[in-house]
């Protein structure tokens, strides 16, 4: 027999139980948040027909994109990220849902990149939106959602910065760029932290601007102070409960310069360099490329493995995220029905419990394998406890045990 070599596909990825314990408790955290808020839960297919994606993420995306025909002979294509199927299912069925349309989304995408550190092939996307209203409240609260959610996975030291995309397109009261200059114009000024301000003027110069004009259009852009809409926002959001101080109005601020309309914010996380944690805006004709009409949405989209590094780094998990709390082991084939009968009942109590499977097995075997999958406790009965009706519960971390009644044990398991 030829043997398989095994690896993954380049860009792809395997998640042993540590950093799937990990991520699964992220997303426990961010359903909570975002279920408090009253955004429901949706899924969509991984196979669009290609045509409902084609087209909607520039020349990039089209490139990118994984598509294929299928073994009916459809051209599909797998999701390359949430907003254009959140569209598409508000087209199939607006009549069904409640406006506004509050849901969150958390499935993966695949994206045909040059993997490097960071970028994959697969990765779990995050997303929240409000669709169905163009009320600033509504813009407040996806903001204030996505604080709550950081802050319930414990991250303390971080800011928002908002801005208007209204606010990058006007250079001087009096003057509009043309669209194309003033793009390239804003993705320049988009790269002022990165880059520093010569490179971002540089690159306005090589666009065509004399250095006189770049350095104006910097300045103009720096001095620029929020707008009506975005003075509501931070009221609606003081409401909401929102610190002052966690709030940035960033005037240099640009994204999604495709698509989003009006509010944009990011979240840049104080001690983690790698880019914004997550980032959003106003985007009011993009869900209504299938309707035929344009529909106000706001939502985020999480970078959920940035977030997981930078727990990591900043230490937040907790120490322990195992999902087994207690081992039942065997002593002997003899007890064999006792430990059985022990792990039905704690099962039944709600205590997640595992039962050792080999009856040779000697127990300071066992003892080791429940230290390495970082089980806190193994229950034990040996023929002293069977004979009492008791069980000894073992605590790994603190090395001490104690002999119980099955009742006691309970108790002091439910934890």
């Amino acid at each position: 027999m030829n043997k398989i070599k095994a690896q993954t596909l380049k860009g792809f990825r395997d998640f042993l139980p540590g950093d799937a314990r990990k991520r699964q408790y992220v997303i426990n955290i961010l359903k909570q948040v975002f279920e408090s808020f009253g955004f429901e839960p949706l899924e969509t297919p991984a196979l669009e027909y290609e045509e409902v994606l084609l087209g909607k993420y520039g020349d990039e995306g089209d490139r990118l994109m994984y598509r294929f025909t299928d073994n009916g002979d459809r051209k599909v294509a797998l999701r390359y990220d949430q907003t254009v199927p959140l569209a598409r299912v508000i087209a199939e069925y607006g009549n069904k849902l409640p406006m506004p349309f509050k849901r969150y989304q958390i499935q993966p995408v695949w994206r045909a990149e040059n993997t490097q550190k960071g970028r994959y092939r697969e990765f779990l996307q995050c997303d929240i939106d409000t669709v169905g209203t163009s009320s600033p409240l509504s813009d407040g609260e996806i903001i204030a959602c996505t604080i709550k959610s950081l802050e319930k996975l414990g991250f303390k030291d971080f800011k928002v910065l908002i801005n208007d995309r209204k606010n990058l397109f006007t250079f001087k009261n009096d003057e509009e760029p043309n669209l194309e200059s003033g793009l390239k114009i804003i993705r320049a000024v988009d790269k002022l932290k990165k880059i520093g301000r010569e490179n971002v003027i540089q690159e306005i110069i090589n666009i065509g601007l004399p250095m006189e004009k770049a350095n104006e259009i910097l300045d103009v852009i720096e001095r620029k102070k929020p707008t009506e809409n975005i003075e509501k926002i931070f009221f609606y959001l003081e409401n909401l409960g929102v610190p002052k101080e966690k709030i940035k109005f960033s005037p240099t601020l640009a994204r999604g310069l495709d698509y989003y309309t009006g509010m944009i914010f990011e979240i840049e996380i104080e001690g983690y360099k790698s880019g914004s944690a997550a980032g959003g805006g106003r985007f009011d004709k993009l869900i209504g490329m299938f309707a035929g009409y344009d529909i106000p949405a706001v939502g985020v989209a999480y970078g959920f493995d940035r977030i997981i590094e930078a727990m990591d780094q900043l230490d937040l998990f907790p120490k322990d995220l195992a999902i087994t709390k207690v081992l039942v082991t065997i002593f002997s084939k003899e007890l064999l029905q006792k430990s059985i009968e022990i792990s039905s009942k704690l099962r039944s109590k709600n205590i997640a419990t595992e039962l050792w499977l080999d009856l040779e097995t000697k127990l300071d075997k066992q003892l080791k394998y429940a230290d390495q999958k970082g089980i806190p406790f193994v229950v034990i009965i040996g023929p002293e406890e069977a004979s009492q009706n008791k069980v000894t519960i073992k605590d790994l971390k603190s090395q001490t045990q104690e002999t119980l009644t099955l009742d006691e044990a309970v108790s002091k398991l439910s934890f």
